[in-house]
């Protein structure tokens, strides 16, 4: 029979105690952020790539590939050189670190402000605040349209936010949880196709989409699962609704964690909207279902929170079967 190192069952707190940091704290702004170093890195190395190789495909892809590299390398480093100092550093260093790659209190909390703002009647600054969080214009948005875009914002970001880091996490370590929020903040900067990235950004665009493309599809099963604990009846609802509509976006990953949230919750999301003054017209998901409400926003939310409660056991799981 196997017995546990000391080193092993202090590593097997990292997930957990990660999860409790987030639940906690959110994303206080006094406390320094790594994706802001990450942001901060890219804007750095963006005109260098660009000044060096002509061709704007191959300066993205190597200048995505480094950056992320550069990542898991740097992280490797880092937590290596805490568990020299001693083993309990080395563990305190990642609990912070994968504390810094999950969103899952500050996701609900932007979710819950522009509910209660809604709730109030504040409508003007509820969109304001929606601006915040979503890429598309909503200048001219009412209550339903702000309620249906938080919803999928909830949906859409508990893959980015909470699921993805806990599978790679899970996977390599905490700096593979690193590297992926590092293509994670790529993408979001560069990612666009627009004239400026259509080529830069094609490799970072990429990448993102393959490294979400399991935790997306995860992401029905365990919505499933939360949807039927706490609904009990919509467990069912959920996976039919994903298998049949989770194809239906741009997005080769968002529609599924949409669709899986439109299942749970009953109500149509998605739809044309438009981006930089563009209509871009995107199929409905959840189209047997009426019209979100705001509160459609705090179930999205309650829904997300209990979900993330999940995969985080499921990641702490996977974790230990590795040891």
């Amino acid at each position: 029979m196997a017995v546990l190192t000391y080193i092993e069952v202090m590593q097997i707190g990292i997930i957990p105690a990660a999860f409790i940091l987030d639940a906690v704290l959110g994303d206080p702004r006094w406390l320094p952020h790594p994706v802001r170093w990450m942001g901060r890195a890219i804007e750095i190395c963006e005109p260098i790539f660009r000044r060096y190789l002509k061709s704007e495909c191959l300066a993205g892809s190597l200048f995505a590939s480094s950056l992320i590299l550069g990542c898991w390398g740097l992280t490797a480093m880092a937590t290596h050189a805490a568990r020299m100092l001693h083993p309990a550093v080395g563990v305190g260093v990642q609990v912070v670190l994968l504390f810094f790659c999950l969103s899952a209190r500050s996701l609900s909390a932007a979710g819950m402000e522009i509910y209660r703002l809604l709730r109030a009647g504040r409508v003007d600054v509820a969109r304001s605040k929606l601006s915040l969080i979503v890429g598309r214009d909503v200048a001219r948005y009412g209550a339903d349209d702000i309620s249906r875009a938080t919803v999928e914002t909830v949906a859409e970001n508990f893959v980015d936010g909470v699921l993805s880091p806990l599978f790679f996490v899970a996977l390599g370590g905490v700096p593979l949880a690193m590297a992926y929020k590092m293509i994670n903040t790529l993408d979001s900067m560069v990612g666009y196709k627009n004239e400026r990235y259509q080529r830069f950004g094609w490799a970072a665009a990429r990448v993102d989409d393959l490294a979400n493309f399991i935790p997306a599809r995860l992401a029905i099963v365990i919505i499933a699962l939360a949807a039927r604990m706490l609904a009990g009846d919509k467990g069912r609802q959920v996976l039919i609704t994903a298998m049949k509509e989770g194809a239906h976006h741009r997005s080769p990953n968002a529609g599924y964690p949409e669709a899986a949230f439109a299942g749970a919750l009953a109500v149509k999301l998605n739809g044309p909207n438009q981006y930089g003054g563009v209509l871009v017209d995107k199929p409905h998901i959840g189209v047997a279902f009426g019209a979100a409400g705001r509160h459609h926003i705090r179930k999205a939310c309650a829904l997300m929170m209990f979900a993330t409660l999940i995969a985080t056991v499921l990641s702490w799981a996977a974790s230990l079967a590795w040891l």
